[in-house]
């Protein structure tokens, strides 16, 4: 197989002091593309250095929801410098979380607009993360996406099916974490099944998320694999293929990868 992780933090504690063992286990298992996200200014330089050493490596830059307090000053100028690293081929991950509601949900919306424009003046993707806020995340894409194109991915998607269905209308990508292999997740499963397979990306989230038969282990980019058999096997499609099409996709979303 050929996979791509299309979204796991490989500088965050567990997986960065393992860093070589779990690269050459992600390597070993198929995978040959792996994005690196940050989530506050603080990790960037890491983040972009990793992808820097590995060839198979790539970074984003991006302030997550839970830090948007302590970013006010990270505006769409900062995040269009910081992007304009040749490894850097994403903007985020940023967006909306009311479950946790760690910053103020005004903040969060400013940095998720300020995130917005960055991809539009540099024609990057957005990484989005929403969690209990599709209302606010759906309406504040369609009102940037009014204002000029970009592209973009709802990472680790756990969303209803009609925000699947308002994210390919807008043209964005939806990924699949491992969170789809649990018992409880009938209703992503429900909305997996159905997804358009030329808009369908698969990601780890590492060191989160494991999928079943690793849950309750510190994931990790080679486990993209198992959430890759299992959406096979829910899709009814040849596990190679659905591999090879989500790295295609995932080529196509960041085409920065390709330069």
């Amino acid at each position: 197989m050929r996979l791509a992780d299309s979204h796991c933090h490989l500088n965050y504690k567990g997986v960065a002091e393992a860093s070589d063992a779990v690269l050459s286990r992600a390597r070993a298992t198929g995978v040959v593309a792996m994005l690196n996200i940050s989530t506050s200014e603080s990790e960037w330089d890491a983040v972009v250095g990793t992808a820097e050493r590995e060839a198979d490596v790539w970074a984003t830059v991006g302030i997550h929801p839970h830090e948007a307090d302590e970013h006010a000053h990270v505006d769409t100028a900062r995040l269009i410098e910081a992007a304009a690293h040749p490894r850097v081929v994403g903007i985020g991950e940023s967006g909306l979380d009311y479950y946790y509601d760690h910053s103020d949900r005004a903040a969060q919306q400013r940095s998720f607009r300020a995130h917005l424009a960055a991809c539009r003046k540099t024609g990057l993707p957005i990484v989005v993360h929403t969690r209990d806020a599709e209302d606010d995340t759906a309406a504040i894409l369609r009102d940037e996406l009014g204002k000029g194109a970009f592209p973009g991915v709802l990472h680790c998607f756990t969303g209803s099916a009609e925000l699947a269905r308002i994210a390919l209308d807008l043209g964005f990508y939806i990924s699949i974490s491992g969170i789809v292999t649990f018992k409880s997740a009938q209703n992503l499963q429900a909305v997996a099944r159905d997804l358009p397979l030329d808009r369908l990306l698969i990601e780890t989230d590492a060191p989160f998320l494991a999928p079943v038969p690793h849950r309750g282990k510190q994931g990790e980019p080679a486990f993209v694999a198992d959430t890759c058999r299992f959406l096979a096997q829910l899709r009814g499609e040849n596990p190679e293929a659905l591999a090879d099409a989500t790295h295609e996709n995932f080529h196509r979303l960041f085409t920065k990868t390709l330069a």
